[in-house]
């Protein structure tokens, strides 16, 4: 006799680990848009995104690129480019009409202080409205540098490895020591806009 084959066979985004389904469910049941967030080493990657039966609906994205046009000359992988890549994303939204959200870190792992909530920091000083505890959000001082412009003023003295850390930055003609300051400049050019 001839073996039935199995009916169902479960999702391949399971098989291969790239959805958590259970997860996912949870966050569609909320019926808000979700503010997905995922980061590489040297990006970040913020997207509003609405369920549709055919396949999530993109309402608007944002990529720490983007920070480019607007004069940010630092590193767009690091806690200052992530909390204005938020900014962004936020403002953008509220222009949109889109006021609340509710965050999709995907397979990231929770880490408190992280460039992911940096990036929903970004998103609330916006005014969006985004479930979360404030206590897992960055401190202030992370989130415009300043922990950078402490530990690029401590190396100065050994210039081997001032110059091979903050070579981009040299290059770039920027003194990782004012990034706060830079910062400040970036944010205010996106609230102008």
């Amino acid at each position: 006799m001839k073996k039935k084959l199995i009916d169902s066979l479960p999702f391949k985004r399971r098989v291969t680990g790239r959805t958590n389904y259970k997860k996912r469910m949870a966050l569609l049941k909320s019926e808000h848009p979700r503010l997905v967030i995922r980061k590489s080493v040297k990006n970040i990657n913020m997207a509003l995104a609405e369920y549709g039966e055919k396949g999530d609906k993109i309402l608007l994205s944002v990529n720490s690129r983007s920070l480019d046009k607007l004069g940010w000359k630092a590193d767009k992988g690091n806690v200052p480019s992530a909390y204005l890549t938020g900014f962004l994303l936020g403002k953008k939204a509220k222009h949109s009409g889109i006021e609340s959200a509710v965050l999709d870190m995907g397979l990231s792992s929770s880490v408190k202080g992280s460039r992911i909530y940096a990036a929903v920091a970004g998103a609330l000083d916006a005014g969006m409205k985004i479930p979360q505890n404030p206590e897992i959000l960055p401190a202030k001082d992370r989130l415009n540098g300043t922990h950078i412009a402490k530990y690029a003023e401590a190396l100065k003295n050994d210039k081997i490895k001032y110059e091979k850390q903050f070579g981009l930055y040299l290059k770039k003609n920027i003194d990782p020591s004012h990034l706060p300051k830079h910062f400040e400049e970036v944010k205010n050019k996106i609230i102008k806009a």
